[in-house]
């Protein structure tokens, strides 16, 4: 087999069977060119055909350029690739099923402590079509704890205001359901009822997604991401986040409220305990810093 065949049929695989996200399939393919670039420029033969050897000394290579996240992802991405030639028949063994992943320094998730969330969702200036979207916006993104992809990903059918709880299309096809506060329903029945028909009237677009742009047309992330800066900028705030900090928030903000572990796992909609239990440390850190803070004999 060819190797542009055998991409060609990688990428089928990923996008059609695992059903995963165009920017997922990229990123896998985008790996793979990497290792391409290496055997070519160090003459060392195809990708299909490539040894173990060579398979350590591109690991090798791999350290005097990138930072341990990125080496891991090359390296599995590699391994994905020839996981699928072994299945096709088209090799016996995995170059790298021996690699050795540097280890990934896991940095804490960046949060927003609650006087500074309350006052950033006040400080919105709800008197507008965009404001009352904004603040709806806001406050379902930190009051459920979604992903960016998760909200822009709703539709009208998924929420429903009288049980206040919403049906999360989440990463991996996975679904679940997500309780809505009071105060999230009321700003998105706001916005339901006075701004989603005035900005879908203008528009030819037919679509049921929640939450939309002026024009009409489908949220998307980078929108909510221009939405947050320039609603920073008008806020004259020093405050500095990116959409994923308000989950990130949300996640620190129960467990410092006494929430057990198990529970904002299934509210995250993470399949593994494990990447819940870094947002017991950034709990951790909070509480170490108001001890500095405020106990007598640790103030500086």
């Amino acid at each position: 087999m060819e190797t542009v065949e055998s991409l060609n049929l990688f990428e089928a695989k990923l996008r059609i069977e695992k059903n995963l996200s165009n920017n997922t399939v990229i990123a896998y393919l985008t790996d793979l060119r990497t290792l391409e670039e290496f055997l070519k420029q160090e003459d060392l033969g195809d990708l299909v055909s490539m040894s173990a050897r060579t398979g350590r000394f591109y690991v090798s290579s791999l350290h005097e350029r990138f930072l341990p996240s990125s080496i891991r992802r090359k390296i599995a991405s590699a391994r994905a690739y020839f996981d699928f030639l072994i299945s096709e028949g088209v090799r016996e063994a995995n170059p790298f099923a021996e690699a050795v992943l540097p280890k990934d320094a896991k940095k804490l998730p960046k949060f927003v402590y609650e006087e500074e969330m309350v006052s950033f969702l006040d400080g919105i200036d709800a008197s507008t079509l965009k404001g009352k979207r904004d603040l709806a916006l806001f406050e379902l993104l930190y009051g459920s704890g979604l992903r960016v992809g998760e909200i822009i990903g709703i539709n009208l059918r998924d929420l429903d205001l009288h049980t206040k709880r919403l049906l999360v299309h989440g990463k991996g096809g996975k679904d679940r359901f997500v309780p809505v506060h009071d105060i999230a329903i009321d700003r998105m029945k706001d916005y339901l009822v006075l701004v989603r028909p005035v900005f879908m009237a203008r528009t030819e677009q037919t679509h049921s997604y929640l939450f939309v742009n002026f024009k009409g047309g489908p949220l998307t992330s980078r929108g909510v991401r221009d939405i947050l800066d320039k609603e920073l900028s008008r806020q004259a705030t020093s405050m500095r986040i990116s959409p994923h900090a308000f989950r990130h928030s949300f996640a620190t903000h129960l467990l410092n409220h006494g929430v057990d572990l198990r529970s904002v796992q299934e509210l995250l909609g993470h399949v593994s305990l494990s990447t819940t239990q870094i947002y017991t440390k950034v709990s951790k850190e909070r509480l170490r810093d108001v001890y500095n803070a405020t106990h007598p004999r640790a103030k500086k």
